[in-house]
Parts: C-alpha cells; sequence; structure tokens
C-alpha cells in the first residue's frame, strides 16, 4: 500500500519527534513541516524535508494525505480549519484548542464536512490505558465507585525562564492535568463537576505550581487527584508507565480506579479483590492483568494512518477531546473562584 503524505506544522518539541516516528514510519512519509523559527527551518533542511512558513500556503502546494497540526494552542483553531477545509484529515496535538468556543468551532465545521479530527491524547493508545478500560467494560471492578490520580514531578529550574510559565495558563493545572484529566474520562465516565483549591507556595510564582481536585462523575462516582510541579517523585504517569519520550522510566502507580469488586492500579495493572463472597475480614489476592508492551506514541500513528485511509474513525474525536478541555478548565475556575463548576457551565 502506498506511504501516506503528511504533514507537520510545527516543529517544536513535539512536533520534532512526530518527526522522528513518521520518517522511522513504513507507511507514512514526511510531507512538508511548517514553521516560523530559523531553528524549524534549519531543522527540515537537514532532514531533506520541504519547508514553508505559512501553513495555508503549504496545504495548497503540497496538498498532503494527512497533517499533524504541533502549534501553540491559540492556532489549533485556524490550522485546524485550514485542513478542514482542504478535506485534508488532521492530528491536532491536545488541547484541541485553547477554548471550549474554540474547540466546538472547529468540531462544528468538521463534523459537517465529514472530515476526521484525531486529538493527540496519545496515552489513550497506551496498552495500560487500554487494558484497563476493557477490564472494567467487563465487569472486573464492579461499579465504579472511586477515583484517585497523582502527578507529582519537579520540573527544572531552567524550565520557568520561559515568563509564559510564571504567569496564569502556565501552570501544570493547563499544562499537565488535562492528560490525567481525559485518562478519568477515559476509564470512569464523563464528569459533572469539579472542585479544587490551587497554591502557589513552592515556587513564588503568579501561577499555581500545586493543586487538589474533587470531581464528581455523571454515574455517581467521586474522584480526587493530587497536582505538582514541585515535588520529585515517581507518581507521574509518563515515567510510570515507562512511555515518556524525554525522561527515565520509574514503574509506579499513579491511578488507582476503585470498584464495588475490586481497584485497579494503573500502570501496573495490579487488580486487588476478594474472592468471591468474601469482606474486609478476608484476605485481599492481587492478579496482575496481563498487557503487551508498545508504545503510544507509535500506536497513535499507526492510528492516524488509518483514520487517513479512512480504514478507523478516531479514538479520540474533536467533540471527545472538547470535554477534556471543559474538564480542565472548569478545574481552573473552580480553583480561582473557590467554587464547584460544573461542565454544563462550561459548554453553555
Amino acid at each position: 500500500m502506498a506511504r501516506v503524505r503528511i504533514a507537520l506544522l510545527g516543529a517544536g518539541l513535539i512536533g520534532r519527534e512526530h518527526a522522528k516516528l513518521i520518517e522511522r514510519h513504513p507507511g507514512a512519509t514526511l510531507a512538508a513541516i511548517v514553521d516560523v523559527t530559523p531553528a524549524g527551518e534549519a531543522y527540515a533542511r537537514e532532514h531533506g524535508v520541504a519547508f514553508h512558513s505559512d501553513y495555508e500556503r503549504m496545504l495548497d502546494d503540497v496538498r498532503p494525505d494527512g497533517a499533524i497540526v504541533a502549534l501553540p494552542n491559540t492556532l489549533h483553531l485556524p490550522a485546524g480549519l485550514a485542513c478542514v477545509r482542504r478535506k485534508i484529515p488532521v492530528l491536532v496535538e491536545k488541547p484541541v484548542a485553547d477554548t471550549v468556543a474554540s474547540a466546538l468551532a472547529l468540531v462544528t465545521v468538521a463534523e459537517a464536512s465529514g472530515i476526521p479530527i484525531l486529538v493527540g491524547h496519545h496515552r489513550r493508545h497506551s496498552p495500560d490505558m487500554q487494558a484497563a478500560r476493557e477490564a472494567i467494560a467487563h465487569g472486573d471492578l464492579g461499579a465504579i465507585i472511586a477515583v484517585n490520580g497523582m502527578c507529582l514531578v519537579r520540573k527544572h529550574d531552567s524550565y520557568f525562564e520561559a515568563e509564559w510559565r510564571r504567569r496564569p495558563g502556565g501552570g501544570p493545572l493547563l499544562i499537565n492535568a488535562i492528560h490525567d484529566i481525559d485518562c478519568f474520562r477515559f476509564l470512569a465516565g464523563e464528569i459533572e463537576s469539579v472542585q479544587a483549591i490551587a497554591s502557589s507556595r513552592a515556587r513564588g510564582f503568579d501561577v499555581e505550581d500545586t493543586a487538589g481536585v474533587v470531581m464528581r462523575f455523571e454515574n455517581g462516582a467521586l474522584g480526587t487527584f493530587l497536582l505538582s510541579d514541585s515535588v520529585p517523585s515517581p507518581y507521574f504517569w509518563d515515567t510510570a508507565s515507562s512511555q515518556a519520550l524525554y525522561f527515565p522510566a520509574q514503574p509506579e502507580d499513579s491511578y488507582v480506579i476503585g470498584g464495588s469488586r475490586g481497584s485497579l492500579a494503573i500502570p501496573s495493572l495490579d487488580l486487588w479483590a476478594h474472592e468471591v463472597g468474601g469482606d474486609w475480614r478476608d484476605p485481599i489476592l492481587r492478579h496482575r492483568l496481563p498487557v503487551e508492551r508498545s508504545s503510544c506514541y507509535a500506536n497513535q500513528l499507526d492510528h492516524f494512518i488509518a483514520v487517513i485511509r479512512g480504514e478507523v474513525a478516531p479514538v479520540v474525536t474533536g467533540r471527545d477531546a472538547t470535554m477534556t478541555v471543559a474538564a480542565t478548565l472548569a478545574i481552573d475556575r473552580a480553583a480561582a473562584e473557590g467554587r464547584s463548576v460544573r461542565l454544563a457551565e462550561m459548554l453553555a
């Protein structure tokens, strides 16, 4: 089967990882790179890829089979629309857009035109997440009652030399938590409302460095989530799952999904339960679910190629990803205003 020609919009950190994956894939070829920086142009020249500084012109001239949007969040809407209006399937890096309104604007046009949008919530392509979702759907945990998650990591000091990372919107709530919130939705269902508190005590910036979140799911389950970019720990899915692109692996668990029949730790996939008919007075037994090992990023590219070819529908659609944006922004609002925020309010 002929290779699909994929254009890359944005040659930053994650954009270059997409480029590497495409170059290694036997079913794809990197058709063009769009960037506005000298570093982006140098990267394209180094890899022998056509370089453009204007994505609209590139899409018209190159006519790729698909495109990956790895531009700053505020550009996801116009770049995504540029692809959709030319009937080019697109993978938009998370978040699908920087606001709920922008996300819905992109989704509405894409759905009306029938052009697929895949959103880059890469963890959904990870074997541990897929095995956990399958176990939950199979009823191994019973009815979901409680969800707990942690994302505790200490970012290096030079990370904050970029001023925007020291200002509202540049903290771990909107940069990191969106990944975890998407996982909670994927595993436990839609979130109905959130409450949150945040602190900037550790670093003293205008933006939070630590936050605590309480979630109520539509199915009645409750959840908690603790987040900080100032605490060294192994309780960070990227390293715990051994899926990180930039960090060393440190196997541990970062999520626990609790049900009426048992609890499941992720990413280890340890399922804890009593014997049938047992209770807390009886031994609790551990069973580790079997799982294959593969890269979620490579799996995501495989899936996107199949989406481009019209073989499958996107695992993470634009509308699905809009709910993750709404939930994450609801947490930010709840922390800022000190109140419970319903997702219906964010979507109104």
